[in-house]
């Protein structure tokens, strides 16, 4: 996928993001069900959840795919705070928060660093 170069950044945070919500949504599911007593029927959606976000990583303009995981890191450990606080009504420590502010910090680099051409 070709991004316009001045909407790269933010067209890739919205990408992640999105990859980040599916997962964590189709991971939920999974444990709704493992650990929760839910019923075995969250796991179809779960399930298309988790295609969602492996569909989602493939539309990161990079070469490689590493470096795209790499970028996402940061992008899901805050995602995953976010899900914590307005899903799960658990409110993130200061610690939470500076974890996630550094692993976004690295992702921000990873993806927007300059490379050789």
């Amino acid at each position: 996928m070709s991004m316009a170069a001045p909407f790269a950044p933010m067209a890739a945070l919205a990408v992640y993001i999105g990859a980040a919500v599916a997962e964590i949504a189709g991971c939920f599911a999974f444990w709704a069900w493992l650990r929760l007593d839910k019923s075995a029927l969250w796991l179809a959606p779960g399930m298309i959840s988790l295609a969602v976000f492996a569909f989602l990583l493939t539309r990161i303009d990079s070469d490689f795919a590493g470096r795209a995981y790499a970028a996402y890191g940061g992008i899901y450990i805050a995602s995953s705070l976010a899900w914590l606080w307005l899903v799960e009504a658990q409110r993130p420590d200061r610690w939470d928060v500076i974890g996630a502010a550094i692993c976004v910090f690295g992702a921000a680099v990873i993806l927007l660093g300059p490379r050789p051409a």
